[in-house]
């Protein structure tokens, strides 16, 4: 198993995490079921998916929940800018 915490691309996606909840507390309430729900869940799901991908006892497996990590950088990536 590899010690996820200490990779800093997880590191950074805490800080991303803390961000995203930040941005959307001054996005419009009708917005919180919407692009708020759908930037924060995004936003989780990538050092959730490299946390998760750090268990998995192959390479292959490991590289498969980083590419949805990297899917969900580019859909928050896509959202916000």
């Amino acid at each position: 198993m590899k010690n996820y915490k200490q990779l800093i691309v997880w590191q950074k996606g805490i800080d991303l995490v803390k961000l995203s909840y930040n941005l959307t507390k001054e996005l419009p309430s009708e917005e919180k079921f919407g692009l708020c729900s759908q930037i924060n869940r995004a936003a989780v799901s990538i050092p959730a998916n490299i946390a998760e991908g750090s268990s998995r006892d192959s390479d292959k497996d490991y590289g498969r929940f980083l590419q949805i990590a990297l899917g969900s950088a580019f859909e928050v990536q896509t959202i916000v800018f």
